[in-house]
């Protein structure tokens, strides 16, 4: 690694490596910095990304990694344990003791899945137990559906999907109610609902309800809580703010202008740090997106320094 780069990128997922890509082919020196632990790891395949629909997640990231390389940035494998600000950027402290300094900084360390803790949840995460519809929903189209509510969104999420099957079962569990509007919904889109709550699932995905009853199930919906993976930050003043939804908070995430752009100089945000809700191909393109916008930024300083030292030689 050398010393000094032009941008370091904390994340090697899909947002990290788009925006080193990017970088890249600018013709910037980027070093990527990846702890190889992507939050979609459970998954067996990546959906809706056009082109690489129903890849395997490690095979887009290595794709992804070569591509980067092949343009000239430096992907190394570890952890960013501290970043400090400096007046003429940042320097970065990785896990295994050495340093590197860089101009500016792209943050695209994703979220972490704070599971319900309910038995069997954790061990089926990410192949019955599911919570995004656009990412799954076609691999249980028609099957025994379960939503286990733990919030203000349990009836919303049945609704949703209903649209890929028509076996929905809500568990009320320890969720809000469905107020009368969405009891009247509910019924008339055929979704049982069970007010028993959940003791933990079995088998594949089957519900076990704290009266001892087993309802089978093909897979069960939870909704996490999603926390910005931000910490990084917190020694420079850029601290991750709740997200809420339907009148809860359902995470945190790190809030930045359109093209990533945080509140810290010289710092810019990509993929599910700063959106919960991004997939996959959408981090890509916020990966992109603030790839570009920090290069401008950089030929803007560039630019600035040679015309001071034309001015100071003209002096």
């Amino acid at each position: 690694m050398d010393e000094r780069y032009d941008v370091v990128v904390i994340g090697g997922g899909a947002a990290g490596l788009s925006g080193a890509l990017t970088l890249a082919r600018a013709r910037r020196r980027v070093l990527v910095v990846d702890a190889g632990q992507p939050r979609n790891a459970p998954a067996g395949h990546v959906h809706n990304y056009l082109g690489r629909e129903g890849a395997p997640p490690s095979q887009l990231y290595a794709i992804g990694r070569a591509e980067a390389e092949s343009y000239g940035a430096t992907v190394v494998d570890g952890r960013v344990a501290a970043v400090v600000g400096q007046d003429d950027g940042f320097r970065v402290e990785l896990d295994g003791g050495a340093s590197v300094r860089a101009r500016r900084l792209l943050l695209a360390t994703g979220l972490t899945d704070e599971l319900p803790e309910l038995p069997g949840v954790a061990e089926r995460w990410g192949s019955t137990v599911l919570h995004c519809p656009y990412c799954h929903g076609w691999e249980v189209r028609d099957r025994a559906v379960g939503i286990v509510s733990t919030g203000v969104v349990g009836a919303y999420a049945s609704l949703l999907w209903r649209q890929w099957t028509a076996d929905v079962v809500l568990f009320v569990h320890t969720g809000t109610e469905p107020n009368a509007e969405e009891l009247e919904q509910l019924e008339a889109r055929g979704v049982r609902i069970v007010r028993d709550e959940v003791a933990g699932l079995e088998g594949g995905a089957d519900v076990r309800l704290a009266t001892g009853e087993l309802i089978a199930r093909d897979a069960v919906v939870v909704s996490p809580r999603f926390t910005a993976n931000a910490g990084l930050l917190g020694a420079l003043g850029a601290e991750p703010v709740p997200q809420e939804m339907h009148g809860a908070v359902m995470g945190t995430y790190l809030p930045a202008d359109p093209t990533g752009r945080t509140d810290v100089p010289g710092v810019w945000v990509a993929g599910n740090a700063g959106d919960l809700s991004a997939q996959v191909v959408v981090a890509a393109a916020q990966g992109l997106r603030a790839g570009a916008m920090i290069n401008a930024d950089l030929i803007s300083e560039d630019t600035r320094a040679a015309v001071a030292q034309k001015r100071s030689v003209a002096a």
